[in-house]
């Protein structure tokens, strides 16, 4: 029978984005939206994985099913590995996509091209109300650029190349480009393997 998870984030962009993997994945599980009644968690911990499994743990309380949650950190060489774990709130509590790059360009202004290396890492986790876990990392190497090019993808997106592509920003290519370079496409695969073993070992 099909599990039924709930997804622990109310983000629409990365609700597709997270759906579109585990479905190209070939995952059998049907996956619920976080329901309206339960508020956003507190984003408290220390690293991604933390987060992660702080809003998996509060969905699972909240309805009793098994959840899929995930935290995401963009750190960038010249700002000492920031914004990390607070890349969603870079620019504030409340910050919008465009508030977030906005700071981040506006601190790498006079940073010369070597220096503007980056990294995106993923932690995607699934966890059951009795405790039971699977964890899965993705991460990709890059570079941001002077000015934010393209219209896709949210977030960090439109200032972020991957590292061995063609020099577009994720925001320039199309989501299924995006996917199969991406942090987030890469952890989700991952957990997607995981997912697979564990209904394996359950059946039995």
């Amino acid at each position: 029978m099909t599990e039924r998870f709930v997804l622990a984030t109310a983000n629409p962009d990365k609700v597709r984005e997270i759906t579109a993997v585990l479905a190209d994945a070939g995952v059998d599980i049907d996956l619920a939206p976080r329901p309206s009644t339960v508020p956003d968690v507190d984003e408290t911990g220390d690293t991604l994985e933390d987060n992660a499994r702080l809003k998996a743990e509060a969905l699972c309380v909240a309805t009793g099913l098994p959840a899929i949650a995930d935290d995401t950190g963009l750190e960038v060489e010249a700002l000492d590995g920031a914004p990390g774990v607070r890349s969603a709130r870079f620019a504030g509590e409340g910050a919008t996509y465009a508030d977030n790059v906005n700071l981040l360009l506006d601190r790498l202004r006079d940073v010369p091209a070597p220096r503007r290396g980056a990294r995106f890492a993923t932690v995607a986790l699934a966890r059951w109300p009795d405790g039971r876990e699977v964890a899965a990392f993705g991460e990709v190497t890059g570079v941001i650029t002077p000015e934010a090019r393209g219209g896709e993808g949210f977030g960090y997106d439109p200032v972020f190349v991957p590292d061995g592509s063609d020099g577009r920003t994720f925001a320039e290519m199309a989501p299924a480009e995006k996917h199969e370079l991406s942090h987030r496409g890469r952890a989700f695969r991952t957990l997607a393997d995981g997912l697979k073993i564990a209904a394996a070992l359950e059946e039995q």
